[in-house]
């Protein structure tokens, strides 16, 4: 059973391909399976950012002191 990459992986292993795609010096079975395994990698790394993106909430204070918070998406640039 093999083992889930983190994101950080994911991203790092999506780099290497690019690069080895954008060498040329691959034949092209290896680059088609090379292209196929980034779509996969950078699909995971969507769908991991969407899901950060979902949970982050930046804590915000209002003009009475009150400090509330609101999901990322709603932030205004603070």
């Amino acid at each position: 059973m093999e083992k889930e990459l983190t994101f950080e992986e994911a991203l790092a292993k999506l780099e290497e391909l690019v690069r080895l795609l954008e060498e040329g010096k691959l034949p092209l079975a290896d680059s088609l399976a090379a292209f196929e395994e980034g779509v996969s990698l950078l699909r995971k790394c969507a769908v991991e950012l969407e899901e950060a993106e979902g949970k982050v909430e930046i804590l915000l204070q209002d003009e009475d002191g009150k400090v509330f918070s609101k999901l990322f998406e709603e932030a205004d640039d603070v």
